[in-house]
Order: structure tokens, then sequence, then C-alpha cells
């Protein structure tokens, strides 16, 4: 296993506690932290979370903590434009879940043609 393996089942394992100051703890031991930063560790916790797919199971949660506090742009960057509820209808997911297909981007329409001045002939 590599070094790198070893470090991020170790850290996933932190970050799975949901316990900010393990992970601070275990961050700032391994060097990848300081006792200054980051300025927020609570925020830093949960976007390693929405981040890591080991921790899916976890994701729902990230997503929610990230767009109750404020951080909207961010979970959207992580998740995508997903609905924040899954009781719209299908039609709202796009066509990748049954709803309408996108229109076509750009479709060339017949011009009409009008009668050319005397200059232009």
């Amino acid at each position: 296993m590599t070094n790198y393996q070893n470090f991020r089942q170790r850290l996933d394992a932190e970050l799975r506690t949901l316990d900010v100051d393990k992970v601070r703890d275990f961050l700032i031991a391994e060097g990848h932290w300081s006792e200054e930063a980051p300025a927020d560790p609570e925020f830093a916790m949960w976007m390693m979370i929405a981040g890591s797919p080991t921790l899916k199971d976890l994701r729902p949660r990230a997503k929610e903590w990230l767009i109750g506090h404020g951080h909207s742009e961010e979970a959207q960057a992580v998740f995508g434009k997903e609905p924040t509820s899954h009781k719209g209808s299908q039609k709202a997911h796009g066509p990748k879940s049954g709803g309408s297909k996108r229109p076509a981007q750009h479709k060339s329409k017949p011009q009409k043609s009008f009668p050319r001045s005397p200059r232009q002939k």
C-alpha cells in the first residue's frame, strides 16, 4: 500500500467520526494543516467528506451541512446542480433519469430570401 493510500484510509477513518477536533489534530500531526489553518476547519472537514469517494454514505449529510451553513455555491461545485429535493417530477432531473431531452443547441433555420436591391446585383 502506498503512503498516500495509507494516509487516505486513516484520514477517512477520522472524517467518519465527524469530530472536527479529531480531524484537525490528525491533519496537524500529519503536517497537512497548521495551528492557524484552515480558518474554518469544520467547513474543510465537510468539504473533504463531500469529496471523498469512500464516504458516499456521509455525502448527503455533508451536502445538508454545507447548504445549511451558507456554502451553497461550494455544495453545487461538489454535487452539481442536483435538485435539493427528490419529491419533484422526473423531468426536473433531465435526460439521464427519464426526463425530457434537452432542446438542440443550434438548428439552422432556412433563411428567407429578400429581393436584392439594384446595388447588390
